[in-house]
């Protein structure tokens, strides 16, 4: 791994040592700051000690935007769904999460004890990786997002990924990745079978108390399994 490649990044740390990592990509021009704020109101006492990474994505032009540079997972070129996403980008940024997944190893945390999670753009990067990981993570978090290149994704889903649990959660109002969007994308990764715990919530393409809630059970639960 090269290290002078690895994407900058936040990380917090909510004990000494810490036993498992969550990894967690931004939106669509936020960068790694944005989640930041999250640690204090998701974490519980009595979960192991995390190491959160809220990486940075790359900076480029963002056509739906006019072509403007911000961070990006990818470009954006239709609002369409199913043509979102470019594909160079998608790859590009799966193979700098697993650059991240790989440090963390390097730093004492297997795959088995780190979780991916994203917010829109991010968690379209989340789930293009896990679809495609050998060696399973210990869950996913998939956050007011999609399935992106779907048919692309369903044939190069590995064997190992639908072992990997998965937390879905969307906003019933959302204009930005419409309801429909995320709730087809779930019933698609059900077909592959994974194991998906959706969630919706009546707001628009943002978090909510009550999502950060159903998240940390969620959490909870993969840690104990683990344990």
């Amino acid at each position: 791994m090269d290290t002078a490649s690895l994407l900058e990044a936040v990380e917090h740390e909510t004990g000494p040592s810490p036993e498992w990592s969550v990894l967690w990509l931004h939106g669509l021009g936020a960068d790694g700051h944005d989640f930041a704020p999250i640690v204090p109101e998701l974490v519980r006492k009595d979960w192991p000690a995390l190491r959160f990474v809220f990486p940075h994505a790359p900076i480029r032009p963002v056509t739906i935007n006019n072509g403007v540079p911000m961070r990006a997972w990818y470009d954006i070129r239709d609002m369409n769904l199913a043509q979102r996403a470019d594909e160079t980008g998608v790859d590009q940024s799966v193979a700098q999460v697993e650059a991240l997944i790989e440090r963390e190893a390097g730093r004492g945390i297997q795959p088995s004890r780190l979780l991916l999670a994203g917010f829109s753009q991010g968690g379209a990067i989340a789930l293009a990786a896990g679809l495609r990981r050998t060696t399973p993570l210990a869950g996913l978090i998939a956050l007011s997002t999609y399935l992106p290149m779907p048919e692309r994704l369903a044939r190069e889903v590995t064997a190992q990924a639908p072992s990997q649990p998965l937390f879905m959660a969307h906003g019933q109002f959302d204009p930005v990745v419409p309801y429909a969007g995320g709730d087809a994308s779930a019933k698609a990764l059900r077909g592959m079978g994974f194991e998906v715990d959706w969630h919706a919530y009546p707001m628009a393409h943002q978090v909510c108390a009550e999502q950060i809630h159903d998240l940390g059970g969620w959490m909870s639960r993969v840690f104990a399994r683990t344990n």
